[in-house]
């Protein structure tokens, strides 16, 4: 607590085994909706590319760059170098960054749904702009507004559904969200091939088609229901425990919910969650906050989803070939994702993300490497070298989807104690859309400076984040999320750290503690 001894993060009880329930159809359908505002992010992360190498869209907002488009270069890799068309694609995720931090007390105060819908309504007014915009500020306005949707849904929607799914579950179900999200990025893919045949305004049905999913997720956030947790923390513990009893089939929730009311009471206790985020207790969760989410982005792979359309036309590839292409890479992305709902919780966190990890990396290097031996300064790949990259990057994008792409948004969502979740759920946001805009702002940029080496970058930053999973994240299948804080207080290191600043905090309150066995 702020103010007390300190007990450790989170509840810690113990009565994991205890728990009961089964996957309901309550909880299967509140997933479903829920998760489908990971899709706008999908979406988003698909259309963007495609309707930025469309020559109607470049030629009513960005001449300069068709017209250096159309000119020969000395260097391939800088056709697209522009900061006008980063900033189109970055803008979006700086807001969402902004707006992540201010979900975070929205979150906590009136509940996940409350942010859910918020997130609906600012992202369909932005996708209505977008498609109508006439000038860029029109069309920069919409995506600032797309951008406050995104940081409102990306910051409640993982909460919610790792809140909802019983323990045993809470993988699969959370990763409903990516399903949803690669799903984006595929029907993206597909429209962006099926309207830059749509002249002059095919960019406009691509940027407006967005308010689909986007309609499905905000009038269903009004109908399901808010999560347990959530009511517990606000004061409604009765209206928690018949909604517990529902989405989980039974009567027997008592081991359940005692946990929500420790975590409930304790929540209630921190009044300022940043603050209390930051002390020395809560400093595993706060390093995977942080380097989950940016390490997912430094993989390369959103470099890749933004702008494969114009990678590939770099690479010598006509528009059409390019946009097939990249929504190749989309269908790959999606089916991957089953794969890791199918062995999360069956294999665990650590197993999928490291060797997801080892695979990106050789699928990186090689892409290099033919790049570099095969692609020179003004020429075009031969057919069997594009259709080898392709082919890599497709593994690549595979190895992503079962791996960093759904565990670098379940892993955080699923280690914070209630009394600081919604903070550390609105940081991991942030520093996701914080590496997002930096990345896409920068891309381009790299690409036309570090050529083919540009893989051998993000392969690099791969390779330390592989290395990181190894030493320093434990494993948290099966571990129930209230009681999620033992396993921190078991880890070779980090339990040195926790226990330190236990014996501190104890000398300093006069308080004998109680220390698990770890």
């Amino acid at each position: 607590m702020e103010d007390g001894p300190y007990t450790g993060s989170g509840v810690g009880k113990g009565r994991a085994e205890h728990y009961k329930g089964r996957v309901t159809v309550h909880v299967i359908i509140a997933c479903i909706v829920a998760a489908t505002g990971g899709s706008l992010f999908g979406y988003d992360v698909g259309i963007s590319g495609g309707v930025a190498s469309m020559d109607d869209f470049l030629q009513s907002f960005f001449p300069a760059v068709y017209k250096h488009k159309l000119e020969a270069h000395e260097n391939n890799y800088c056709k697209y170098n522009n900061q006008g068309i980063s900033a189109f694609t970055s803008t979006l995720y700086i807001s969402g960054f902004v707006a992540s931090l201010v979900a975070a007390p929205v979150t906590r105060k009136f509940g996940r749904r409350t942010s859910i819908i918020i997130g609906g309504i600012n992202f369909l007014i932005g996708s209505a702009l977008n498609a109508a915009a006439v000038n860029l500020q029109m069309l920069i306005i919409g995506r600032v507004l797309q951008g406050v949707g995104i940081g409102f849904g990306n910051q409640a929607i993982p909460l919610y559904l790792s809140e909802m799914a019983p323990t045993q579950f809470r993988g699969a179900l959370n990763m409903m969200f990516q399903v949803a999200t690669t799903f984006g990025i595929f029907t993206a893919n597909m429209i962006n091939y099926g309207t830059q045949q749509i002249q002059p305004w095919g960019w406009r049905l691509a940027l407006g088609l967005a308010a689909i999913p986007t309609l499905l997720m905000t009038v269903g956030g009004i109908f399901i229901p808010e999560t347990p947790n959530s009511l517990v923390e606000r004061g409604s513990k009765e209206q928690g425990r018949k909604l517990l009893e529902k989405i989980r089939g039974t009567d027997d929730v008592d081991a359940e919910f005692q946990d929500m009311l420790d975590a409930g009471e304790l929540a209630n206790s921190i009044k300022h969650p940043y603050w209390n985020i930051l002390k020395k207790r809560y400093r595993p969760e706060l390093v995977m906050a942080i380097c989950m989410p940016a390490f997912q982005i430094l993989t390369g792979i959103n470099s890749i989803l933004f702008y494969a359309p114009m990678l590939f036309q770099s690479m010598g590839f006509g528009r059409a070939a390019s946009l097939y292409s990249s929504a190749l890479t989309g269908v790959v992305l999606a089916l991957s994702t089953f794969i890791s709902i199918a062995t999360v919780d069956r294999l665990g966190r650590r197993p999928l993300l490291v060797s997801g990890g080892i695979q990106m990396i050789v699928c990186q290097v090689i892409a290099a490497l033919i790049l570099g031996v095969k692609f020179g300064e003004n020429q075009a790949l031969s057919k069997s070298y594009s259709i080898s990259v392709v082919v890599v990057l497709s593994l690549f994008v595979l190895a992503f989807g079962w791996s960093w792409g759904p565990l670098g948004w379940t892993v955080p969502s699923e280690i914070f104690p209630l009394e600081v979740r919604s903070a550390g759920q609105s940081i991991t946001v942030a520093v996701n859309l914080l590496f997002t805009f930096i990345i896409a702002q920068a891309f381009l940029s790299l690409l036309c400076s570090f050529k083919y080496g540009i893989f051998l970058f993000f392969a690099g930053w791969i390779s330390i984040m592989t290395i990181f999973v190894v030493l320093f994240l434990p494993e948290t299948k099966g571990i129930p999320i209230e009681e999620m804080s033992i396993i921190w207080r078991k880890h070779w290191f980090w339990k040195r750290i926790l226990l330190d600043d236990a014996d501190r905090l104890s000398q300093d309150s006069g308080t004998e503690l109680i220390h698990l066995d770890v």
